[in-house]
Formats: structure tokens, C-alpha cells, sequence
């Protein structure tokens, strides 16, 4: 894909899209090849996971800042963190038969909590000195590869301990040490634990001001991703670390609009209300998590969802639940979603959208009432044939002026009524 700059791109997304680091520091010779960018496209759906000293808490990632907890007694936590019921090839197994073909572990926050064995760590904050004394990085990195899936790593530059987060000229050798620490940590996850498929960053503004690219001065984004890619030359890399990395971010739960994007982007949002563990779990509606993936599908991106383990590692039933939903979701639509590009026409907002493997096209239809009253589809491509995915025949007109489809009604589905349209390309 041709690689877009954050001006011209931002005038192109005429949408609801909200991509993060547009105006990121441009290194086209960190950028990954078409050929190794091919299965994060193809994958379409990733499982993301927040967990971490914070669960304990149950008031979300951001407790420690917003609470003003002391990091001397946030520390404390450690030696409370203890997950007896933690079985990532469980995880796995769930992320599996949920659709998902790659997964994204958030392995330290912004409270610096790191969860694997980390010597580059300030102060040793990590799994191995808490009461679990365990590298979860390498439970997780082994166990969703032996089960087949891409693994990811979430990082943050940030970390409240410092001082000189919040203050880096005046503090500068207190954000120096941070800055360190960040490098340290980012060579032992990209050279100890087998291939890293994605490295997801996120906080790479600094005092909570800016952009990521703001703070690039700072991190030095280019010499830091250098590094990575002498580790990992074909990780897929994300924005949020003041580079434009390889693919885009959109985060939250918002709807999604406009047309496709000519880039990489993807989605992320989560399943429950916060991104990690809350005692008072209530999770989104299945329908509207299905209405999202679909929109994002359609425009040409990725869906990374998010679930939060509770403190004792194990994913709530209700979460559970959506995972499973989705799952049967996938396997009843996958092949209009896995290995597809968007279009060839432009969606209509929450109506309809096209994805195509080949030479054949899926109409996805959220909405078969206003899709009755939509009128002619303004398709190019001559049809040869029109079927549901589970083989039925529909009867299609097409002339000049479009094509014109009419589903039964007893066919019609209530989150995406899918028409595989084959043509004679």
C-alpha cells in the first residue's frame, strides 16, 4: 500500500475514524515489505489483554495516576500478585475458537509493572521479584504460538515512577533513566522469547500532553525501532511510538463511518467497560460488537478485542460468552472476512459494505429493511452469480445502471446477511 502523509491521509479519511500518530516521524526503510504485511491483512481479528498489578485494584490500568497511589505503595501490590488460575493455553484455546489469528498481551503498563523476567527493569518491578515469581511473557509468547496464533506485545515508553515523565527538560536525568529503561526492556522482549509477530506500543507522549510524534525528540522513535527490526525484521510495528510504524490505531468503542482507507489500520476496543479487570463487569451487546467488526471489515481494517483477566488470571463468563458468540459469528461468516480487502464500492453507513477475496465480492448487509429501500447497487464488475454462503440461489438483476438484489426474508439475518457475488473477471 502506498504509504500516505498525515496531511494527505487526514484529507482522505473522511470518516469517523480516529487514527492515533498521523503526524508521526516518516522512516520508510523501517516499513515492512507487502509480502510480510500479508498475514496481519489476511488475519482480520486479534485478541488484546490488560492485565496487571492494577487488576488487584479492579478500578482500572490508570488507578495509580488517577488515584495518586505512591509508586513506593502501588510496589506493594507485587507482593500480592500471585495468579494461581492463570492458563494462557486455555486463553489461547478461547481466542482460537473465538476467530482470532493473532493476540496482543499488554506486558507493562504505564505504572512500570513489567510482566515478565526483566533485568532492564528500574528497580526490578517485575513477575519474577512479585509473589508469582513467573515470566508470564513466555507462558503467553509459548502458549499462543503452540496454538497456532501470531503473538503480540503491548509496551509503554511511560512510566509514572519518573519523575521525569512529567518534567523532561527540568528532570532530564530522571527521564534519561526512564528512557532506558524503555530501550533495555523493548531489546530483551524483541530477543528472548522467539518471534514477536506485532510490538504495540502505546504513551509515548510525555507529562500526558501532545502527540506521540510530539515526544519523538525524546524517544528517538527511528533508533529505537532500528533496533527492533535488527531483532524482529519482519515485526508489524504500530504508531504510538512517535513513528508512523506499519499500520494505523483507532481506539473505542464509536461507530465507525466513511469510506475505505487506503492504508493498514485497525480497531481496538473492549468486550467489557473498561479495558481491565472491574468487579462490576458489564460487557457490550453482542450485536454491537458485531456491528463494529463488520463497519471496520468493510473499510478495510483490523479488530483487536480486548478482554480483562481478573487478578487471578482467569477471563470473566461473561466475557467468555462474547467470545464464544463471536466465534460462532466467524465461523458462519469467515469466509467473507479472512484474506478479503474492502470494496470495490464504498460502504453505506451501518447498511451495507463489500469485501472480496479474488474474483469474488461478499455484499455484507447489518441492515436488509433499508437495504430493500437502497435502489440499484452501483457495481461495475459483471456477476455471473449470486448466492448465500450457505448456497442458496438469489435471484439478481443487473443492467447499466447497477445491480439490483432481493434476499428472502426468511434469509435474512438479524447482524450481517452475507451475498457472495461471483464474478467474471
Amino acid at each position: 500500500m502506498k504509504e500516505l502523509s498525515g496531511a494527505e491521509l487526514a484529507s482522505m479519511v473522511k470518516s469517523s475514524i480516529q487514527l492515533k500518530s498521523l503526524d508521526g516521524v516518516k522512516a520508510p526503510e523501517l516499513k515492512l515489505s507487502e509480502e510480510d504485511m500479508k498475514w496481519w491483512r489476511d488475519a482480520k481479528l486479534g485478541l488484546f489483554f490488560h492485565w496487571g498489578l492494577y487488576s488487584i485494584l479492579g478500578r482500572g490500568e490508570w488507578a495509580m495516576f488517577n488515584e495518586k497511589i505512591p509508586a513506593d505503595e502501588y510496589a506493594k501490590l507485587a507482593d500480592r500478585f500471585n495468579p494461581l488460575h492463570w492458563k494462557p493455553e486455555r486463553m489461547a484455546q478461547l481466542a482460537r475458537d473465538a476467530g482470532m489469528r493473532y493476540s496482543v498481551m499488554v506486558a507493562r503498563h504505564h505504572d512500570g509493572f513489567a510482566l515478565w523476567d526483566s533485568p532492564g527493569s528500574y528497580g526490578r518491578f517485575d513477575s519474577m521479584h512479585a509473589a508469582a515469581n513467573r515470566d508470564f511473557v513466555k507462558e503467553y509468547t509459548d502458549a499462543f504460538r503452540n496454538a497456532g496464533l501470531r503473538v503480540g506485545l503491548y509496551y509503554s515508553p511511560m512510566d509514572w515512577r519518573f519523575p521525569g515523565y512529567f518534567e523532561p527538560v527540568k528532570l532530564a536525568d530522571n527521564a534519561a533513566l526512564m528512557k532506558k529503561q524503555c530501550y533495555a526492556q523493548i531489546e530483551e522482549l524483541t530477543t528472548r522469547y522467539g518471534r514477536i509477530d506485532i510490538l504495540w506500543y502505546d504513551g509515548g507522549w510525555l507529562a500526558h500532553a501532545g502527540t506521540d510524534a510530539d515526544a519523538a525528540w525524546f524517544w528517538e522513535p527511528v533508533k529505537l525501532n532500528g533496533m527492533v527490526r535488527r531483532h524482529q525484521p519482519t515485526c508489524a510495528i504500530n504508531p504510538r511510538s512517535g513513528w508512523t510504524g506499519d499500520f494505523q490505531c483507532d481506539e473505542g468503542t464509536h461507530a465507525i463511518t466513511g469510506n475505505i482507507l487506503p492504508i493498514d489500520w485497525e480497531k481496538c476496543f473492549s468486550i467489557g467497560t473498561h479495558w481491565s479487570y472491574d468487579p462490576q463487569e458489564r460487557v457490550m451487546p453482542l450485536e454491537d460488537i458485531i456491528k463494529i467488526m463488520i463497519d471496520c471489515f468493510v473499510r478495510g481494517g483490523n479488530v483487536l478485542l480486548n478482554v480483562a483477566p481478573n487478578p487471578d488470571g482467569e477471563i470473566p463468563p461473561s466475557q467468555v460468552e462474547r467470545l464464544q458468540q463471536i466465534g460462532a459469528f466467524m465461523r458462519k461468516n469467515g469466509e467473507a472476512i479472512y484474506g478479503t480487502t474492502a470494496g470495490p464500492i464504498e460502504p453505506v453507513d451501518h447498511i451495507y459494505g463489500m469485501t472480496r477475496r479474488g474474483n469474488d465480492l461478499y455484499l455484507h448487509v447489518q441492515d436488509m429493511q433499508a437495504f430493500e429501500h437502497i435502489g440499484l447497487l452501483p457495481l461495475e464488475q459483471r456477476i455471473s452469480r449470486c448466492r448465500l454462503l450457505d448456497g442458496t440461489e438469489i435471484p439478481y438483476l443487473q443492467n447499466e445502471r447497477g445491480l439490483e438484489i432481493r434476499v428472502p426474508k426468511e434469509k435474512w439475518e438479524p447482524l450481517d446477511t452475507v451475498v457472495r457475488l461471483e464474478t467474471q473477471e
